[in-house]
């Protein structure tokens, strides 16, 4: 009796062993396909939130060649992107959305480039150059076409911000290649809204301002100093210009500047890894607000790009804007400065 008892004991606990490891293989199962879907949702919803123009398209074949670069031997064995790049990387101030129109985004009837980076990447992915382009430097834009069908006129001495007005990210783009002479590889775009958003998802950026901001246009006041920035104000501080300096775009381009290098300083401090959450929030506000070409239009080739600079640290990115003097015209608007401005632009081909 003793010994059915005991192997009745021992057959019972071991099918309530059974039955508890099948309940957990269940749970567990349960769980990967809901993180499974959930990923996939999360990767969908990415992917879906990232707007794009066919720039190539576009423009055809009447642009700058494209950088040739030697590749190394031991480019072949690795699967992430090499060569240099050269970006267009522009801050609408588009009224688009609710979150925009709150931030104080521009007429309803359009927006402008606010802020206007070329930013040239060496072919080792582990330096960087972000040129500046003052919004109201006068330029030839060039004929544009449009979606409509069409093109615009050639404009000779208007302000480079029109471009974009007048023709969006394809104008943009051209009067771009047309007084740098440099190819434009990618172009992104990302307005208020997803700016203020990017900087709360990291939890704010901080930067020193060299002298105090009295802005009434932007509604900001800042003392001189160190100081920690939610979205809100991080946005206002990039649009500020009448509070500092002369009331002039450069003296704006370098809080921008700052800003770019905060922004960079803040991400690479910021284990988002190991924070799936934040991750999340961080690309979410990202994508959400943005606006590439064909070639960086999904996830996985943003993702791609984003691997191949692992490598490049705020400390290797130099700021630089491109040369001006005041324009005879007008002394409100700046014109190139050559021959230097053509030498920076060449050191960038």
């Amino acid at each position: 009796m003793t010994g059915q008892d005991e192997n009745g004991d021992d057959g019972r606990r071991a099918g309530r062993r059974s039955r508890a490891l099948k309940t957990a293989g269940l749970v567990l199962a349960g769980a990967l396909v809901l993180g499974a879907g959930t990923a996939g949702w999360a990767f969908w919803h990415l992917n879906a939130n990232i707007k794009s123009v066919d720039i190539n398209n576009a423009l055809g074949d009447d642009r700058p060649a494209k950088a040739v670069t030697t590749p190394s031997p031991s480019a072949s064995a690795s699967p992430l992107p090499t060569g240099s790049l050269n970006i267009l990387v522009l801050g609408s101030d588009s009224r688009s959305g609710e979150g925009n129109q709150e931030l104080g985004g521009g007429s309803s009837a359009g927006a402008r480039s606010d802020t206007a980076m070329v930013v040239h990447i060496d072919a080792g992915r582990s330096k960087a150059t972000v040129v500046s382009i003052p919004r109201d430097t006068l330029v030839t834009r060039p004929s544009c076409p449009l979606s409509s069908g069409g093109s615009t006129e050639v404009a000779y001495g208007t302000m480079f911000n029109s471009a974009y007005a007048i023709g969006g990210p394809v104008c943009a783009v051209k009067t771009v290649e047309t007084i740098t002479d440099v190819r434009m590889d990618h172009f992104i775009e990302i307005d208020f809204s997803g700016f203020a958003k990017l900087v709360d998802a990291l939890g704010g950026v901080t930067v020193t301002t060299d002298e105090d901001i009295d802005d009434e246009d932007s509604h900001l006041t800042l003392e001189a100093g160190t100081h920690h920035l939610d979205g809100r104000t991080a946005l206002a501080v990039a649009r500020t210009r009448h509070g500092i300096g002369d009331g002039s775009d450069l003296g704006r381009i370098g809080l921008q500047q700052k800003l770019v290098k905060a922004l960079l300083e803040q991400i690479s401090s910021t284990d988002l890894l190991t924070d799936p959450a934040k991750l999340y929030k961080v690309a979410d506000a990202v994508t959400g607000s943005l606006t590439t070409d064909t070639g960086l239009d999904s996830l996985s080739e943003l993702m791609s790009l984003g691997e191949s600079l692992k490598g490049l640290s705020a400390g290797e990115v130099k700021t630089v804007t491109m040369p001006v003097v005041t324009a005879a015209s007008d002394v409100n608007r700046v014109v190139a400065d050559e021959p230097e401005a053509g030498e920076l632009w060449e050191s960038l081909r």
